[in-house]
C-alpha cells in the first residue's frame, strides 16, 4: 500500500531515466504531476527535442508556482539529478511552506538501461550512465533540505517505496 503525502506537499521524483518516476507518478497522482517531457512535446510536438527545455521550465514553473499557492500536491516528474534544479524547487517550497518530499529512486543501472531499451523514446546509453552516477544519496538530500525521503527499491522485478 503506498504511503500518503501530506496535503499540499511537493514530491520532487529523483532518478535517471528508466528508473520508473514517470510511470511511478501516473499510477500514484491522477493530477498534479508536472513533466517537462509533456511541455517539450507541448512546444515541439516532439519530447526529445531538448531545445525546447528552457519553455518547458518556464510552463513548469508557472503550474508549480499555482499549485504551490493553493496549497494542491505537485508531483515534479523529471531525473532532478542537478543539485542546482532541486535547490530551485525546494527554494519555492520553503517561499511556499509546503513540504517538500524526495522520492528517490534507487535502482541499478543494468534495470534502468534495459527498461530505458524497451521504451518507444530512448535516451542514450550514456546519458542514461551519466545521470545515473549523478543520483544523489538519500543522505544528501536530507542535507539540500527536503523534509522527508522516501526511496524506490527494486525487488523480485517490481518497484517497491520505503
Amino acid at each position: 500500500m503506498e504511503a500518503s503525502y501530506a496535503p499540499g506537499s511537493l514530491i520532487v521524483l529523483v532518478g535517471s531515466p528508466g528508473a520508473g518516476k514517470s510511470t511511478y507518478a501516473r499510477r500514484h497522482f491522477p493530477t498534479g504531476r508536472l513533466c517537462l517531457d509533456d511541455y517539450r512535446e507541448m512546444a515541439t510536438d516532439d519530447a526529445a527535442d531538448q531545445s525546447a527545455t528552457p519553455t518547458a521550465a518556464q510552463i513548469q514553473n508557472l503550474l508549480l508556482e499555482a499549485r504551490l499557492a493553493r496549497g494542491l500536491t505537485t508531483v515534479v516528474d523529471s531525473t532532478n539529478v542537478l543539485p542546482h534544479v532541486r535547490a530551485g524547487l525546494l527554494a519555492r517550497a520553503r517561499y511556499y511552506r509546503r513540504p517538500a518530499v524526495a522520492v528517490l529512486f534507487e535502482l541499478p543501472l543494468a534495470i534502468c538501461q534495459a527498461r530505458n531499451t524497451a521504451r518507444a523514446r530512448q535516451v542514450p546509453k550514456d546519458v542514461v550512465r551519466e545521470l545515473h552516477q549523478m543520483t544523489p544519496t538519500a543522505e544528501q538530500l536530507t542535507a539540500e533540505g527536503f523534509t522527508n525521503i522516501r526511496t524506490v527499491h527494486l525487488t523480485c522485478d517490481r518497484s517497491t517505496t520505503s
